[in-house]
């Protein structure tokens, strides 16, 4: 009797256990789908605040268009029209590129937000800020990362930076969850893995997209920073000082990086 006892006391031990187990599991999914929901409600939201020049098709960079202006949030999987061009036209790998003084190594990959991806030989993706984004940042007071095992959503938050009065959030340039956290001064602020499967990275900019793109942005600093007289101030030598809010601290830097790192 005692053992029967003992067994059935056993008995309801495991299956609670794995009943709460379940229903924790059963809550985080939840909770995590709830959350990529309102991620990609924002951003569609977002997009469509941004201007013209800042929704640039893809494919006006190459001059396959005249003008062109994205409508889908730059995911370019859903567009019929650029699934016909790459048909037609397989994008082509390219070396380095260098733009005023900019480096922007052919082994990554570019979103529009100033974030670079690189696939890694243990199949992580490294995520880091671009040349551009880098002398945009300069040093921050202070980087809020996600936490190791936090999903992403491409488009979605990444991480945020403080500098002074000003703060951005920077968008994730892939959905993944975070493997490994790095930060400002190193070589990378993030490490993805795949949700399922590989990283999608098709909507990413690579070849010769990559210099038109960051020839136009960087006209676009220069109209951003024009009302603070500060376009003359941010290079030298001709090449892009690494710091730009400290070499023109008088330039309103919270609207300029909402601008830059597509925060309407």
């Amino acid at each position: 009797m005692i053992a029967n006892f003992i067994f059935l006391g056993v008995f309801f031990v495991v299956v609670g256990v794995i009943l709460t187990t379940l229903l924790i599991a059963v809550y985080r999914m939840n909770r995590d789908i709830r959350e990529l929901k309102v991620d990609a409600i924002r951003w569609k939201s977002e997009f469509h605040d941004l201007s013209a020049v800042e929704r640039v098709c893809r494919h006006q960079f190459t001059g396959e268009f005249k003008q062109r202006t994205c409508e889908l949030g730059f995911e370019c999987g859903q567009c019929p029209t650029h699934a016909k061009l790459i048909a037609q036209h397989p994008p082509q790998s390219a070396g380095d590129t260098n733009i005023g003084g900019l480096e922007m190594p052919g082994d990554r990959l570019y979103h529009r937000g100033h974030t670079w991806v690189r696939p890694e030989a243990d199949g992580l993706v490294s995520v880091g800020l671009d040349a551009l984004g880098s002398r945009l940042a300069g040093a921050p007071d202070a980087v809020e990362l996600p936490q190791p095992g936090e999903r992403l959503r491409v488009n979605g938050p990444a991480w945020t930076m403080r500098r002074g009065g000003c703060s951005v959030r920077v968008l994730s340039p892939v959905d993944g969850v975070v493997a490994e956290t790095g930060g400002s001064g190193q070589e990378f602020y993030l490490k993805l893995r795949a949700v399922t499967g590989a990283v999608e990275t098709g909507h990413l900019l690579r070849g010769a997209e990559i210099a038109p793109w960051i020839s136009r942005e960087l006209e676009r600093l220069q109209i951003l920073l024009a009302p603070a007289g500060a376009g003359a101030s941010l290079a030298d030598g001709g090449v892009p000082v690494d710091d730009m809010p400290a070499a023109m601290p008088e330039a309103d830097w919270d609207a300029i990086w909402g601008r830059m790192f597509l925060e309407p």
